[in-house]
């Protein structure tokens, strides 16, 4: 019993960042929250061999990223149903919000996987280049590769560079 209540403390207090991150890697709601329950159900099965670990979300980050670059070199991608609408509505702050997330994920969506994943966990999750090989099981030069290519491609789609300046005003 122990074991769950340990586990249910560090599910609870560890939840909603692991589920950001996994939206940022899906950029799709229903796939994050998905992917963060895969990945917090497979640390179940080992949580108790995981007993003195430092950092057990990073181990869950690590599981995370090992099942999204898995979903999907396996995901069929022929047709991406979208949620924006068409028309839109007047501008308040809200909007500006989801306006946003929308430039965000779009933003993210021109990389691959792994380039995602690279700036997911080391800009978002800010972790070290070092962090974020282990979590992905790679080199640091291959982190720095993917950070390197990820960043050329972002600095060129239309705008991010706007849209993320005023993010900053608000």
């Amino acid at each position: 019993m122990a074991d769950h209540d340990a586990f249910a403390v560090f599910v609870d207090a560890s939840s909603r960042g692991l589920l950001r991150a996994a939206w940022l890697l899906t950029g799709d709601w229903a796939l994050a929250e998905d992917l963060a329950q895969t990945a917090l159900a497979a640390t179940w099965q080992r949580w108790t061999t995981l007993d003195g670990i430092e950092q057990p979300e990073a181990y869950v980050r690590r599981v995370m990223v090992t099942t999204y670059l898995r979903w999907n070199r396996r995901r069929w991608r022929g047709e991406i149903p979208s949620a924006r609408l068409p028309e839109r509505p007047a501008e308040d702050a809200t909007l500006a919000r989801v306006e946003l997330v929308d430039a965000i994920d779009a933003a993210l969506s021109v990389l691959s996987p792994r380039q995602r994943a690279v700036v997911v966990l080391r800009y978002f999750a800010d972790l070290s280049e070092v962090q974020t090989a282990a979590a992905l099981g790679c080199a640091v030069g291959t982190v720095k590769s993917h950070a390197a290519k990820a960043l050329a491609k972002l600095h060129e789609v239309p705008g991010l560079a706007e849209i993320m300046e005023g993010s900053h005003h608000e």
